[in-house]
């Protein structure tokens, strides 16, 4: 699997026929494993047991996070959706240098595949690290946010602000999220709302940007995809956006400008992300094994990156 369990030997096929299975809906419902939802995708909690993965009983400690082929029909490429997770994760950590959440592939004994991940707020003693959202440092909920809070209230630059306010080494985290909002453009991730950005404690009192996590290229899935998550886009005032102008390098050399980066700084990240990078395209083809799929990534990549460069 990729190093992902390093040192334990464990087996990258889950012990159940697929999601539906018997075995699998039983111990689930049984051991609480299902743990959130988030838009149409399942999580589901599992632990490592005598190099096997099984889903979590009662009052365990779950220390993976598995996400299966999602049953909404409703989606393109829904087959698709672990695989790009995993390669989205891979080109941020291998190809960018960004901090993500260890994450691998497995499959069930059917042969599909699911997009599995280890939950960095957990230590390996079974105790939790605090962590929060930035929806929930917003105090932003359903009753004061409506029912799409986590994408219509808070720009980018707003996020930019709630680092700054409780991190106490805040210019290093700041560039570290800016990079990051210039990799969900890249990889065309719609889905990076507040509830994907968090702060978790490094040490005591101490919060730094957490590892990230949900990166994915949602153009593949959706019907109607956005350039942003967030409505409001990079900007408190929000963007307007036509068929003349959608977002360029001046967009977020201003973004960056507004957070407190210098123009260097700025001119040097988008300069790395807009050039040709030859670990982004072998790790698409060694990956995607489907020729149309690795195309129209590489494609929208490629895309993106043209529209930063000038």
């Amino acid at each position: 699997m990729q190093n992902f369990f390093k040192k334990e030997k464990v087996s990258d096929i889950l012990p159940y026929e697929s999601l539906s299975s018997e075995s699998a809906v039983t111990e689930i419902q049984s051991g609480n494993g299902r743990i959130s939802i988030s838009g149409v995708q399942t999580k589901l909690s599992l632990v490592a047991d005598n190099g096997i993965l099984r889903f979590v009983r009662d009052g365990e400690q779950g220390r993976y996070i598995l996400k299966p082929i999602p049953n909404a029909m409703h989606l393109l490429e829904r087959n698709f959706l672990p695989i790009n997770e995993y390669l989205c994760m891979q080109i941020a950590s291998n190809a960018y240098g960004i901090e993500t959440a260890e994450c691998g592939l497995c499959h069930w004994q059917d042969g599909n595949p699911a997009y599995i991940t280890k939950r960095f707020d957990v230590n390996p003693d079974g105790t939790k690290r605090s962590m929060e959202d930035f929806a929930s440092l917003a105090g932003l909920t359903t009753a004061n946010g409506g029912s799409d809070f986590k994408y219509c209230n808070l720009s980018y630059e707003d996020c930019a602000g709630i680092i700054m306010k409780h991190v106490a080494a805040s210019a290093v985290e700041v560039l570290k999220y800016f990079r990051l909002v210039v990799y969900n453009f890249l990889i065309c991730n719609d889905d990076a709302h507040l509830k994907n950005f968090s702060l978790i404690e490094h040490a005591p009192g101490d919060y730094v940007l957490s590892p990230a996590y949900d990166l994915v290229n949602t153009s593949f899935h959706l019907y109607q995809p956005r350039i942003f998550a967030l409505n409001k886009g990079l900007f408190k005032e929000g963007m307007v956006m036509t068929d003349i102008h959608t977002v360029d390098k001046q967009d977020f050399e201003e973004f960056g400008r507004r957070i407190g980066l210098s123009e260097k700084i700025v001119n040097r990240e988008l300069s790395r992300f807009s050039i040709p990078n030859r670990k982004v395209e072998e790790m698409v083809c060694d990956i995607i094994t489907e020729e149309s799929l690795r195309k129209s990534f590489l494609l929208s990549f490629r895309h993106r990156q043209n529209m930063i460069s000038h």
